[in-house]
């Protein structure tokens, strides 16, 4: 491919699996993160570029990108993956943590799609996703700070598709609609019949997706394990 992909909130599952797809394929691999330390592994595996970055705050993301610019240009796809939940009943919420949560997976989502966005358009193309989660579909009880973040980052990506792939600017939202499967989270390892999402498997989705004829774009994928109801 020869192109570069920024990944924003990076960690151990999904964007280690992207990391490593991607760098496999020939793209050149930058890894954002508020904690680049523990990106150093993965790093080394796929000869990333780190950067320190917390994704709801305005001069972080600005660094970040200007930075990108002196270095190595605007990225041909930029994936967005953070997200924060706080759990319970509405009248015991901490509206500091809630307002916190809805930044990360929300706000920052449209910061980071903003300075991408500025720059492809001046390119004439380019890629942008963002990884989304059941809540952003139906929300349930005891998860309304998870849903109002999720909710969000779908209408952002609804609205932004329908802005920006006219003018050749490929926006993605994924529904991921079930628990990734973790080697560093024990309840997370699954019971080895498939019934926890292979970050290995949605990784191969997002190459797909963003390899699609601009004749037939997607704006959205769901992707859930074989045994999740629906």
């Amino acid at each position: 491919m020869g192109n570069s992909v920024l990944i924003v909130g990076a960690g151990f599952g999904l964007s280690a699996s992207l990391a490593r797809l991607f760098s496999r394929e020939g793209m050149s691999v930058i890894l954002a993160s508020r904690n680049i330390a523990k990106l150093e592994p993965i790093a080394a595996e796929t000869g990333a570029d780190l950067h320190q970055c917390d994704a709801s705050n305005i001069e972080d993301v600005n660094r970040l990108f200007a930075g990108l610019d002196k270095n190595v240009g605007t990225p041909d796809l930029v994936i967005y993956n953070p997200s924060a939940a706080v759990r319970g009943p509405i009248q015991d919420l901490d509206p500091e943590k809630t307002k916190d949560a809805i930044n990360i997976t929300c706000y920052g989502a449209f910061l980071v799609a903003q300075q991408a966005s500025k720059r492809m358009l001046e390119l004439g193309h380019g890629s942008i996703f963002f990884t989304g989660a059941t809540a952003g579909v139906k929300g349930f009880s005891n998860s309304s700070v998870f849903a109002m973040g999720k909710f969000g980052l779908r209408g952002l990506a609804q609205s932004l598709a329908r802005e920006l792939h006219p003018k050749n600017i490929h926006i993605g939202h994924f529904v991921i609609d079930g628990g990734i499967r973790s080697a560093h989270r024990p309840e997370r390892h699954g019971n080895g019949n498939d019934n926890m999402l292979d970050p290995d498997e949605l990784a191969k989705t997002y190459l797909q997706f963003y390899r699609q004829h601009r004749s037939a774009w997607a704006w959205e994928v769901e992707l859930r394990p074989w045994v999740e109801s629906f």
